[in-house]
């Protein structure tokens, strides 16, 4: 509207007017270019706190991740034993109970020692 209006296209315009329309003008471009500007800092500051987000999310599932694979074979172990089946030849045994937890903790330390050296702990 201000550039029309620039132009002269208005015979209500004085000659004199005109000076101060192309300043309005200049001005009002130049505004638009630093809105431009802002814009694209403050898309920019975005992405960067979006991806600093997912970063912190991924190492959070990271982490929980370890502690599931950990405790799903000790689940497995736990729910098997847990069964009441009147023959199994674990049940009767002496050292039966201190057995499978001692394979219990032997899995789980397996398996912590595998996740740090490969350097996922």
């Amino acid at each position: 509207m201000i550039g029309s209006l620039e132009r002269g296209e208005s015979s209500l315009i004085k000659e004199s007017t005109l000076i101060y329309l192309g300043d309005i003008y200049d001005h009002t471009i130049q505004v638009i270019d630093n809105i431009e500007t802002f814009r694209d800092m403050l898309s920019g500051m975005m992405d960067i706190y979006l991806s600093s987000i997912s970063n912190r999310m991924n190492e959070i599932m990271k982490v929980l991740t370890i502690i599931a694979t950990i405790f799903i074979p000790l689940t497995f172990i736990v729910g098997l034993y847990g069964m009441n089946f009147k023959y199994m030849p674990e049940l009767s045994w002496l050292w039966g109970y201190p057995l499978v937890l001692t394979l219990m903790l032997a899995v789980a330390v397996f398996m912590l020692i595998y996740f740090r050296r490969k350097k996922w702990i």
